[in-house]
Protein backbone atom coordinates (compact mmCIF):
# COMPACT_ATOMS: atom_id res chain seq x y z
CA UNK A 1 0.00 0.00 0.00
CA UNK A 2 1.41 3.33 -1.25
CA UNK A 3 0.18 6.75 -1.52
CA UNK A 4 0.06 8.54 -4.50
CA UNK A 5 -1.86 11.51 -3.95
CA UNK A 6 -2.88 13.88 -1.01
CA UNK A 7 -5.36 16.72 -0.67
CA UNK A 8 -6.12 18.41 1.71
CA UNK A 9 -8.44 21.04 2.88
CA UNK A 10 -9.18 23.66 5.49
CA UNK A 11 -6.95 21.52 7.50
CA UNK A 12 -5.17 22.94 10.54
CA UNK A 13 -3.02 25.74 8.62
CA UNK A 14 -3.74 24.68 4.97
CA UNK A 15 -6.32 25.99 3.11
CA UNK A 16 -5.79 23.78 0.19
CA UNK A 17 -2.91 21.97 -0.41
CA UNK A 18 -2.56 18.64 -3.46
CA UNK A 19 0.30 16.54 -3.56
CA UNK A 20 0.43 14.66 -6.88
CA UNK A 21 2.88 12.86 -8.95
CA UNK A 22 4.37 10.69 -6.19
CA UNK A 23 5.75 7.69 -7.94
CA UNK A 24 4.54 3.99 -7.22
CA UNK A 25 8.08 3.06 -6.05
CA UNK A 26 8.69 5.36 -3.86
CA UNK A 27 9.22 3.25 -0.69
CA UNK A 28 10.09 6.59 1.17
CA UNK A 29 9.05 9.89 1.15
CA UNK A 30 10.78 12.47 2.80
CA UNK A 31 9.31 15.88 3.71
CA UNK A 32 11.25 19.29 4.34
CA UNK A 33 10.61 22.33 4.76
CA UNK A 34 11.78 24.83 7.56
CA UNK A 35 9.72 24.89 11.43
CA UNK A 36 6.04 25.20 10.97
CA UNK A 37 5.84 24.49 7.48
CA UNK A 38 3.34 22.06 7.85
CA UNK A 39 5.25 18.84 8.08
CA UNK A 40 3.83 17.21 11.00
CA UNK A 41 0.40 18.95 9.80
CA UNK A 42 0.70 16.44 7.21
CA UNK A 43 1.11 13.23 10.00
CA UNK A 44 -1.80 14.62 11.50
CA UNK A 45 -4.19 14.14 8.62
CA UNK A 46 -2.88 10.55 8.32
CA UNK A 47 -3.89 10.17 12.17
CA UNK A 48 -6.86 12.18 11.31
CA UNK A 49 -8.04 9.27 8.74
CA UNK A 50 -6.97 6.56 10.95
CA UNK A 51 -9.21 7.60 13.85
CA UNK A 52 -12.43 8.51 11.74
CA UNK A 53 -12.22 6.47 8.56
CA UNK A 54 -15.04 4.26 8.17
CA UNK A 55 -16.03 1.76 6.01
CA UNK A 56 -19.58 1.94 3.79
CA UNK A 57 -20.21 -0.32 1.31
CA UNK A 58 -18.61 1.28 -2.38
CA UNK A 59 -16.36 3.83 -0.62
CA UNK A 60 -15.00 5.23 2.09
CA UNK A 61 -15.97 8.46 4.38
CA UNK A 62 -15.33 10.00 6.91
CA UNK A 63 -17.54 10.46 9.99
CA UNK A 64 -18.92 13.59 10.39
CA UNK A 65 -19.13 13.33 14.38
CA UNK A 66 -16.03 14.19 16.48
CA UNK A 67 -14.32 17.08 14.54
CA UNK A 68 -12.82 18.69 16.91
CA UNK A 69 -11.30 22.29 16.67
CA UNK A 70 -7.45 21.29 16.57
CA UNK A 71 -8.17 19.88 13.13
CA UNK A 72 -10.12 23.25 11.61
CA UNK A 73 -9.41 26.42 10.00
CA UNK A 74 -11.72 29.12 9.54
CA UNK A 75 -14.20 26.96 11.42
CA UNK A 76 -14.60 25.13 8.45
CA UNK A 77 -15.31 21.25 7.86
CA UNK A 78 -11.53 19.67 7.59
CA UNK A 79 -11.09 17.79 4.12
CA UNK A 80 -8.40 14.59 3.65
CA UNK A 81 -8.34 12.41 0.74
CA UNK A 82 -5.86 10.13 -0.29
CA UNK A 83 -5.52 8.26 -3.30
CA UNK A 84 -2.99 4.80 -3.31
CA UNK A 85 -1.25 3.02 -6.13
CA UNK A 86 -3.60 0.16 -6.52
CA UNK A 87 -6.43 3.14 -7.47
CA UNK A 88 -8.49 2.98 -3.62
CA UNK A 89 -9.40 6.26 -2.15
CA UNK A 90 -10.23 7.27 1.03
CA UNK A 91 -11.69 10.64 2.87
CA UNK A 92 -14.26 13.39 3.55
CA UNK A 93 -16.26 13.23 0.11
CA UNK A 94 -18.38 10.52 -0.76
CA UNK A 95 -18.01 10.93 -4.27
CA UNK A 96 -14.58 8.80 -3.90
CA UNK A 97 -14.06 6.17 -6.64
CA UNK A 98 -15.44 3.07 -5.31
CA UNK A 99 -12.74 -0.27 -4.73
CA UNK A 100 -12.57 0.62 -0.83
CA UNK A 101 -10.37 -2.33 0.83
CA UNK A 102 -11.85 -3.24 4.65
CA UNK A 103 -9.42 -2.07 7.53
CA UNK A 104 -7.11 0.12 4.80
CA UNK A 105 -7.05 2.97 8.09
CA UNK A 106 -5.97 0.05 10.88
CA UNK A 107 -2.95 0.17 8.03
CA UNK A 108 -1.75 3.80 8.97
CA UNK A 109 0.77 3.34 11.61
CA UNK A 110 2.46 6.44 13.26
CA UNK A 111 4.90 7.91 15.73
CA UNK A 112 5.39 11.31 16.97
CA UNK A 113 8.69 12.81 17.41
CA UNK A 114 8.38 12.77 21.44
CA UNK A 115 9.15 9.18 21.57
CA UNK A 116 12.57 9.29 23.64
CA UNK A 117 11.79 6.91 26.91
CA UNK A 118 14.43 7.64 29.70
CA UNK A 119 13.95 5.04 31.29
CA UNK A 120 12.21 1.47 31.01
CA UNK A 121 9.43 1.03 33.39
CA UNK A 122 6.87 -1.77 34.93
CA UNK A 123 4.27 -0.58 33.24
CA UNK A 124 3.89 -3.26 29.76
CA UNK A 125 1.10 -4.53 27.74
CA UNK A 126 2.23 -7.01 25.40
CA UNK A 127 -1.69 -7.18 24.10
CA UNK A 128 -1.21 -3.81 23.23
CA UNK A 129 1.10 -4.10 20.06
CA UNK A 130 -0.93 -6.21 18.34
CA UNK A 131 -3.59 -3.84 17.46
CA UNK A 132 -1.89 -0.62 17.66
CA UNK A 133 -3.54 0.29 20.71
CA UNK A 134 -0.88 2.08 22.58
CA UNK A 135 -0.94 4.78 20.28
CA UNK A 136 -1.14 8.29 21.55
CA UNK A 137 -4.40 10.19 21.99
CA UNK A 138 -3.21 12.67 19.71
CA UNK A 139 0.06 13.62 17.37
CA UNK A 140 1.66 16.17 19.62
CA UNK A 141 1.43 13.69 22.54
CA UNK A 142 3.89 11.74 23.97
CA UNK A 143 4.68 8.49 22.46
CA UNK A 144 5.33 6.00 24.87
CA UNK A 145 4.93 2.58 23.21
CA UNK A 146 8.66 1.46 23.89
CA UNK A 147 7.41 0.05 27.56
CA UNK A 148 5.31 -2.20 25.91
CA UNK A 149 7.85 -3.01 23.22
CA UNK A 150 10.56 -3.73 25.42
CA UNK A 151 7.68 -6.23 27.09
CA UNK A 152 6.54 -7.61 23.87
CA UNK A 153 10.10 -8.39 22.85
CA UNK A 154 11.06 -10.08 26.39
CA UNK A 155 7.89 -12.32 26.29
CA UNK A 156 8.71 -13.45 22.57
CA UNK A 157 12.30 -14.58 23.70
CA UNK A 158 11.14 -16.30 26.61
CA UNK A 159 8.20 -17.79 25.19
CA UNK A 160 10.40 -18.93 22.37
CA UNK A 161 12.42 -20.85 24.92
CA UNK A 162 9.73 -21.91 27.08
CA UNK A 163 7.32 -23.58 25.13
CA UNK A 164 9.13 -26.34 23.88
CA UNK A 165 10.06 -27.38 27.29
CA UNK A 166 6.05 -28.46 27.70
CA UNK A 167 6.27 -30.72 24.53
CA UNK A 168 9.62 -32.43 25.69
CA UNK A 169 11.58 -30.89 23.00
CA UNK A 170 14.79 -28.32 22.67
CA UNK A 171 14.16 -24.77 22.19
CA UNK A 172 15.78 -23.78 18.92
CA UNK A 173 18.33 -21.20 20.67
CA UNK A 174 19.59 -20.77 16.68
CA UNK A 175 16.50 -19.54 15.87
CA UNK A 176 15.85 -17.62 18.47
CA UNK A 177 19.10 -15.84 18.19
CA UNK A 178 18.41 -15.24 14.02
CA UNK A 179 14.82 -13.69 14.97
CA UNK A 180 15.49 -11.59 18.11
CA UNK A 181 19.10 -10.81 18.38
CA UNK A 182 20.99 -11.00 15.32
CA UNK A 183 18.51 -8.68 13.44
CA UNK A 184 18.53 -5.78 16.30
CA UNK A 185 22.29 -6.14 16.94
CA UNK A 186 23.45 -6.14 13.22
CA UNK A 187 21.34 -3.07 12.35
CA UNK A 188 22.96 -1.05 15.01
CA UNK A 189 26.33 -2.07 13.61
CA UNK A 190 25.04 -0.44 10.13
CA UNK A 191 23.71 2.37 12.04
CA UNK A 192 26.55 3.64 14.39
CA UNK A 193 29.84 1.51 12.28
CA UNK A 194 32.56 0.17 14.22
CA UNK A 195 32.05 -3.51 15.07
CA UNK A 196 31.13 -5.77 17.97
CA UNK A 197 34.06 -4.02 20.24
CA UNK A 198 33.00 -0.49 19.50
CA UNK A 199 29.21 -0.75 19.08
CA UNK A 200 26.51 -0.90 21.25
CA UNK A 201 24.93 -4.53 20.76
CA UNK A 202 22.30 -6.30 22.76
CA UNK A 203 23.50 -8.88 25.26
CA UNK A 204 20.93 -9.73 27.79
CA UNK A 205 17.68 -8.54 29.72
CA UNK A 206 16.11 -9.29 32.79
CA UNK A 207 12.16 -9.42 33.42
CA UNK A 208 10.47 -7.36 35.64
CA UNK A 209 9.51 -8.54 39.41
CA UNK A 210 7.35 -6.67 42.02
CA UNK A 211 10.61 -4.59 42.98
CA UNK A 212 12.65 -4.09 39.51
CA UNK A 213 11.67 -2.86 36.40
CA UNK A 214 11.89 -5.02 33.12
CA UNK A 215 15.82 -4.26 31.86
CA UNK A 216 17.08 -4.31 28.20
CA UNK A 217 21.43 -4.93 28.85
CA UNK A 218 23.89 -3.86 26.47
CA UNK A 219 27.29 -4.45 25.79
CA UNK A 220 30.16 -2.61 24.31
CA UNK A 221 33.47 -3.76 24.59
CA UNK A 222 33.77 -5.41 28.54
CA UNK A 223 31.47 -2.97 29.55
CA UNK A 224 27.50 -4.03 30.13
CA UNK A 225 25.38 -0.65 30.10
CA UNK A 226 21.70 -0.61 31.04
CA UNK A 227 19.33 0.76 28.43
CA UNK A 228 18.60 3.69 30.94
CA UNK A 229 22.21 4.70 30.60
CA UNK A 230 22.55 5.00 26.74
CA UNK A 231 23.03 8.20 24.99
CA UNK A 232 20.04 9.88 23.43
CA UNK A 233 21.07 8.96 20.14
CA UNK A 234 21.58 5.87 20.80
CA UNK A 235 17.92 5.32 22.86
CA UNK A 236 16.23 7.04 19.83
CA UNK A 237 17.77 4.08 17.64
CA UNK A 238 17.10 1.06 20.24
CA UNK A 239 13.39 2.74 20.27
CA UNK A 240 12.98 2.77 16.65
CA UNK A 241 14.53 -0.83 16.04
CA UNK A 242 12.76 -2.47 18.75
CA UNK A 243 9.51 -1.48 17.52
CA UNK A 244 9.86 -3.02 13.87
CA UNK A 245 11.15 -5.87 15.58
CA UNK A 246 8.03 -6.15 17.77
CA UNK A 247 5.56 -5.30 15.53
CA UNK A 248 6.96 -6.36 11.73
CA UNK A 249 3.39 -8.05 10.73
CA UNK A 250 1.85 -5.15 11.47
CA UNK A 251 4.30 -2.89 9.07
CA UNK A 252 3.27 -5.01 6.13
CA UNK A 253 0.98 -3.27 3.17
CA UNK A 254 1.24 -0.13 5.75
CA UNK A 255 1.33 3.51 5.58
CA UNK A 256 4.01 4.04 8.52
CA UNK A 257 4.99 7.68 9.39
CA UNK A 258 7.10 8.80 11.79
CA UNK A 259 8.18 12.32 12.66
CA UNK A 260 11.91 13.58 13.05
CA UNK A 261 13.80 9.97 13.14
CA UNK A 262 16.92 12.37 13.14
CA UNK A 263 16.64 13.93 16.46
CA UNK A 264 20.38 13.53 18.63
CA UNK A 265 21.75 12.00 15.61
CA UNK A 266 24.84 13.45 13.61
CA UNK A 267 25.12 13.97 9.98
CA UNK A 268 26.83 10.37 9.32
CA UNK A 269 24.19 8.61 11.58
CA UNK A 270 21.42 10.43 9.99
CA UNK A 271 22.20 8.55 6.29
CA UNK A 272 23.02 5.45 7.45
CA UNK A 273 19.73 5.73 10.27
CA UNK A 274 17.04 5.87 7.27
CA UNK A 275 19.25 4.03 5.08
CA UNK A 276 18.80 0.96 7.34
CA UNK A 277 15.50 1.77 7.89
CA UNK A 278 14.13 1.64 4.67
CA UNK A 279 16.69 -1.18 2.90
CA UNK A 280 16.02 -3.51 6.36
CA UNK A 281 12.49 -2.86 8.11
CA UNK A 282 10.18 -1.07 6.00
CA UNK A 283 8.85 -4.05 4.07
CA UNK A 284 8.37 -3.87 -0.32
CA UNK A 285 4.53 -3.35 -0.02
CA UNK A 286 4.98 -0.49 2.72
CA UNK A 287 5.55 3.28 2.36
CA UNK A 288 7.51 5.28 5.10
CA UNK A 289 6.59 8.84 5.25
CA UNK A 290 9.02 11.10 7.75
CA UNK A 291 10.27 14.49 7.93
CA UNK A 292 13.41 16.42 8.86
CA UNK A 293 15.88 18.92 8.47
CA UNK A 294 18.69 16.82 8.43
CA UNK A 295 21.60 16.68 5.65
CA UNK A 296 22.05 13.27 5.99
CA UNK A 297 18.68 12.45 5.40
CA UNK A 298 17.74 14.74 2.59
CA UNK A 299 21.63 13.65 1.07
CA UNK A 300 20.11 10.14 1.34
CA UNK A 301 16.74 10.39 -0.19
CA UNK A 302 17.89 12.49 -3.30
CA UNK A 303 20.05 9.54 -3.95
CA UNK A 304 17.79 7.14 -3.45
CA UNK A 305 15.81 5.36 -6.09
CA UNK A 306 12.82 4.74 -4.47
CA UNK A 307 12.77 7.78 -2.06
CA UNK A 308 10.68 10.84 -3.27
CA UNK A 309 11.60 14.38 -1.46
CA UNK A 310 8.57 16.79 -1.28
CA UNK A 311 9.47 20.30 0.06
CA UNK A 312 7.31 22.14 1.94
CA UNK A 313 9.32 25.62 2.74
CA UNK A 314 8.25 28.93 2.29
CA UNK A 315 4.51 28.66 1.49
CA UNK A 316 1.14 30.43 1.25
CA UNK A 317 -1.04 28.33 3.56
CA UNK A 318 -4.16 30.62 2.42
CA UNK A 319 -3.75 30.23 -0.92
CA UNK A 320 -4.47 26.56 -2.97
CA UNK A 321 -0.90 24.81 -3.09
CA UNK A 322 -0.23 21.92 -5.31
CA UNK A 323 3.71 20.39 -5.19
CA UNK A 324 4.75 17.11 -6.85
CA UNK A 325 8.25 15.31 -5.43
CA UNK A 326 11.66 17.32 -6.12
CA UNK A 327 13.40 16.52 -9.24
CA UNK A 328 16.96 14.30 -8.28
CA UNK A 329 18.91 16.75 -9.85
CA UNK A 330 17.69 19.94 -7.72
CA UNK A 331 20.74 20.81 -5.22
CA UNK A 332 18.47 22.97 -3.49
CA UNK A 333 16.81 21.07 -1.52
CA UNK A 334 20.02 20.85 0.95
CA UNK A 335 19.64 24.86 1.19
CA UNK A 336 17.46 24.17 4.05
CA UNK A 337 20.27 21.78 6.05
CA UNK A 338 22.85 24.23 5.07
CA UNK A 339 21.70 27.52 3.90
CA UNK A 340 23.82 28.78 0.79
CA UNK A 341 25.34 31.75 3.05
CA UNK A 342 26.42 28.95 5.48
CA UNK A 343 28.24 27.10 3.15
CA UNK A 344 29.59 30.45 1.49
CA UNK A 345 31.32 31.02 4.97
CA UNK A 346 32.36 27.68 5.88
CA UNK A 347 33.70 27.55 2.20
CA UNK A 348 35.58 30.82 1.47
CA UNK A 349 38.58 31.20 -0.07
CA UNK A 350 37.51 27.57 -1.87
CA UNK A 351 37.39 26.19 -5.37
CA UNK A 352 34.46 24.02 -5.18
CA UNK A 353 35.52 20.79 -7.30
CA UNK A 354 32.69 17.89 -8.05
CA UNK A 355 33.68 14.15 -8.02
CA UNK A 356 32.40 11.19 -9.31
CA UNK A 357 31.96 7.62 -7.67
CA UNK A 358 31.59 9.52 -3.91
CA UNK A 359 35.35 9.55 -3.99
CA UNK A 360 35.12 13.37 -2.27
CA UNK A 361 36.32 12.38 1.21
CA UNK A 362 39.39 10.99 -0.77
CA UNK A 363 40.62 14.12 -2.61
CA UNK A 364 39.53 16.27 0.36
CA UNK A 365 41.71 13.96 2.38
CA UNK A 366 44.93 14.93 -0.41
CA UNK A 367 43.90 17.75 -0.90
CA UNK A 368 43.44 19.58 2.39
CA UNK A 369 45.00 23.13 2.90
CA UNK A 370 45.51 23.50 -0.87
CA UNK A 371 42.00 25.32 -1.59
CA UNK A 372 39.89 22.66 -2.85
CA UNK A 373 37.08 21.26 -1.65
CA UNK A 374 35.40 18.01 -3.19
CA UNK A 375 31.58 17.24 -3.59
CA UNK A 376 30.42 13.65 -4.26
CA UNK A 377 28.74 12.99 -7.21
CA UNK A 378 26.55 9.65 -7.76
CA UNK A 379 28.35 9.09 -10.99
CA UNK A 380 30.21 11.07 -14.23
CA UNK A 381 27.17 11.91 -15.58
CA UNK A 382 26.21 13.68 -12.33
CA UNK A 383 29.91 15.69 -12.65
CA UNK A 384 28.99 17.00 -16.01
CA UNK A 385 25.07 17.90 -15.07
CA UNK A 386 26.39 20.27 -12.11
CA UNK A 387 29.66 21.87 -13.61
CA UNK A 388 27.20 22.17 -16.99
CA UNK A 389 24.12 24.11 -14.84
CA UNK A 390 27.62 25.84 -12.49
CA UNK A 391 30.16 26.87 -14.13
CA UNK A 392 32.04 28.32 -10.52
CA UNK A 393 32.75 24.68 -9.98
CA UNK A 394 35.14 22.29 -11.23
CA UNK A 395 34.44 18.62 -11.89
CA UNK A 396 36.82 15.62 -12.17
CA UNK A 397 35.41 12.33 -14.02
CA UNK A 398 37.27 9.33 -14.91
CA UNK A 399 39.09 9.13 -18.28
CA UNK A 400 37.42 5.60 -19.33
CA UNK A 401 38.11 5.45 -22.90
CA UNK A 402 38.55 8.49 -24.43
CA UNK A 403 41.67 9.54 -26.67
CA UNK A 404 44.06 12.19 -25.94
CA UNK A 405 42.51 14.20 -28.18
CA UNK A 406 39.18 13.48 -27.28
CA UNK A 407 40.11 14.78 -24.02
CA UNK A 408 41.19 17.87 -25.44
CA UNK A 409 38.12 18.72 -27.41
CA UNK A 410 35.92 18.64 -24.70
CA UNK A 411 38.09 20.60 -22.57
CA UNK A 412 37.54 23.09 -25.37
CA UNK A 413 33.72 22.66 -25.21
CA UNK A 414 33.91 22.49 -21.03
CA UNK A 415 36.70 24.60 -19.46
CA UNK A 416 35.36 23.59 -16.13
CA UNK A 417 35.53 19.82 -16.60
CA UNK A 418 38.96 18.12 -15.96
CA UNK A 419 39.30 14.23 -17.23
CA UNK A 420 41.81 12.36 -15.36
CA UNK A 421 44.69 11.29 -17.33
CA UNK A 422 44.82 7.59 -15.87
CA UNK A 423 41.67 5.15 -16.41
CA UNK A 424 40.17 5.80 -13.15
CA UNK A 425 40.67 6.93 -9.32
CA UNK A 426 41.98 3.46 -8.68
CA UNK A 427 44.57 3.50 -11.29
CA UNK A 428 45.88 6.49 -9.39
CA UNK A 429 45.98 4.90 -5.65
CA UNK A 430 47.22 1.71 -7.24
CA UNK A 431 50.16 3.30 -9.43
CA UNK A 432 53.62 1.96 -8.87
CA UNK A 433 55.00 5.01 -7.93
CA UNK A 434 52.08 6.11 -5.49
CA UNK A 435 52.80 2.56 -3.62
CA UNK A 436 56.57 2.75 -3.91
CA UNK A 437 56.52 6.14 -2.00
CA UNK A 438 55.15 4.68 1.11
CA UNK A 439 58.61 2.55 1.24
CA UNK A 440 56.88 -0.57 1.61
CA UNK A 441 60.29 -2.95 2.01
CA UNK A 442 58.09 -6.57 0.48
CA UNK A 443 57.21 -4.32 -2.50
CA UNK A 444 59.31 -4.66 -5.59
CA UNK A 445 58.20 -1.87 -8.12
CA UNK A 446 59.57 -3.84 -11.21
CA UNK A 447 57.47 -6.77 -10.52
CA UNK A 448 54.52 -4.95 -9.66
CA UNK A 449 54.60 -3.74 -13.34
CA UNK A 450 55.54 -6.88 -14.74
CA UNK A 451 52.10 -8.43 -12.82
CA UNK A 452 49.80 -5.78 -14.05
CA UNK A 453 50.88 -5.97 -17.41
CA UNK A 454 50.58 -9.71 -17.42
CA UNK A 455 46.66 -9.48 -15.96
CA UNK A 456 46.36 -7.40 -19.29
CA UNK A 457 47.65 -9.29 -21.36
CA UNK A 458 45.62 -12.22 -20.09
CA UNK A 459 42.06 -10.02 -19.93
CA UNK A 460 43.02 -7.89 -23.43
CA UNK A 461 40.54 -9.94 -25.58
CA UNK A 462 37.40 -9.20 -22.81
CA UNK A 463 38.91 -5.39 -22.44
CA UNK A 464 38.77 -5.05 -26.31
CA UNK A 465 35.14 -6.42 -26.68
CA UNK A 466 34.40 -3.48 -24.07
CA UNK A 467 35.81 -0.55 -25.52
CA UNK A 468 32.78 0.27 -28.20
CA UNK A 469 30.21 -0.54 -25.87
CA UNK A 470 31.57 1.69 -23.46
CA UNK A 471 31.73 5.09 -25.63
CA UNK A 472 28.10 4.80 -26.75
CA UNK A 473 27.44 5.66 -23.18
CA UNK A 474 29.38 9.01 -23.68
CA UNK A 475 26.63 10.61 -25.05
CA UNK A 476 26.69 13.95 -23.12
CA UNK A 477 29.91 14.22 -25.33
CA UNK A 478 28.63 13.55 -28.81
CA UNK A 479 29.52 16.79 -30.04
CA UNK A 480 33.20 16.84 -28.43
CA UNK A 481 34.11 13.20 -29.67
CA UNK A 482 34.68 11.88 -32.99
CA UNK A 483 33.03 7.84 -32.90
CA UNK A 484 34.04 7.96 -36.76
CA UNK A 485 37.45 7.26 -36.14
CA UNK A 486 36.59 4.57 -33.37
CA UNK A 487 39.40 3.52 -30.82
CA UNK A 488 42.42 2.44 -32.96
CA UNK A 489 44.65 4.45 -31.16
CA UNK A 490 43.23 3.22 -28.06
CA UNK A 491 43.39 -0.35 -29.14
CA UNK A 492 46.85 0.11 -30.03
CA UNK A 493 47.98 1.29 -27.17
CA UNK A 494 46.29 -1.55 -24.32
CA UNK A 495 48.48 -3.82 -27.03
CA UNK A 496 51.59 -2.41 -25.81
CA UNK A 497 53.52 -3.65 -23.00
CA UNK A 498 55.22 -0.31 -22.29
CA UNK A 499 53.51 0.65 -19.30
CA UNK A 500 52.72 4.10 -19.73
CA UNK A 501 51.42 3.58 -22.92
CA UNK A 502 48.39 1.18 -22.00
CA UNK A 503 47.81 2.02 -17.82
CA UNK A 504 46.06 5.20 -19.19
CA UNK A 505 43.17 2.81 -20.52
CA UNK A 506 43.54 -0.18 -18.51
CA UNK A 507 40.77 -0.33 -15.45
CA UNK A 508 42.68 -1.51 -12.20
CA UNK A 509 39.37 -2.08 -10.75
CA UNK A 510 37.52 -4.19 -12.90
CA UNK A 511 40.51 -6.19 -14.55
CA UNK A 512 43.14 -6.28 -11.93
CA UNK A 513 42.28 -8.87 -9.32
CA UNK A 514 41.62 -8.30 -5.59
CA UNK A 515 43.67 -11.40 -5.14
CA UNK A 516 46.56 -9.27 -6.00
CA UNK A 517 45.39 -5.89 -4.70
CA UNK A 518 45.01 -7.65 -0.99
CA UNK A 519 47.96 -7.46 -0.04
CA UNK A 520 48.16 -3.74 -0.74
CA UNK A 521 44.88 -3.14 1.03
CA UNK A 522 46.21 -5.67 3.95
CA UNK A 523 49.09 -2.83 4.60
CA UNK A 524 47.87 0.36 3.58
CA UNK A 525 44.13 2.35 3.57
CA UNK A 526 43.22 3.98 0.97
CA UNK A 527 43.65 7.40 3.03
CA UNK A 528 47.14 6.34 3.07
CA UNK A 529 47.30 5.60 -0.62
CA UNK A 530 45.76 9.12 -1.12
CA UNK A 531 47.99 11.30 1.68
CA UNK A 532 51.38 10.32 -0.46
CA UNK A 533 53.18 13.48 -3.22
CA UNK A 534 52.73 11.59 -6.03
CA UNK A 535 48.97 11.37 -6.28
CA UNK A 536 48.86 15.27 -4.33
CA UNK A 537 51.01 16.79 -7.03
CA UNK A 538 48.75 14.61 -10.12
CA UNK A 539 45.71 15.57 -9.02
CA UNK A 540 46.62 19.65 -8.42
CA UNK A 541 48.09 19.69 -11.51
CA UNK A 542 45.03 18.75 -12.91
CA UNK A 543 43.46 21.29 -11.42
CA UNK A 544 45.11 24.20 -12.51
Amino acid sequence: MRITKLELGNFKRFSELTIEGIPSTSKLVLLIGSNGSGKSSIFDAFDFVRRRVTVDKEFVLINDIDIDEYHKKNNQEPKVNLVFTDGTQIGTGKNDAPGSRFGITEKFIGRSSIRIVPRIKNVGNIDAPVSNADAPASFIDVDERFNNDVTSYIQMIDNALREPVFSGRSADTLKIFQDFIRPLNNSLLNIFGGDEITTIQIAEYQNANAQTNPKLIFKKGNSKINYDLLSHGEKQVVILLLNFIVRKEQYKDAIIYIDEMDCHLNTSLQSRLLKEIVDTWIPEDAQLWTASHALGFIDFARSAENASIIDLDLLNFDIPQVITPEPKENLEVYDLAVPKETLQNILQGYKLVVVENQNDKHYNLALNGKGYFFLPAKDSREVFLTIKADQTKLGIRDRDYFRDDEIVSIRGKYPNLRILHYYAFENYIYHPDNIAELGWAGFDKQIYIQDITNQKNQKLHRILLSIATSRQTYVEFKDAIKNDEKAEPILQALESDEFETFYPFFSMKTYYSRIYIQPILNKYTISDLVKTNWFRNRIVELLK
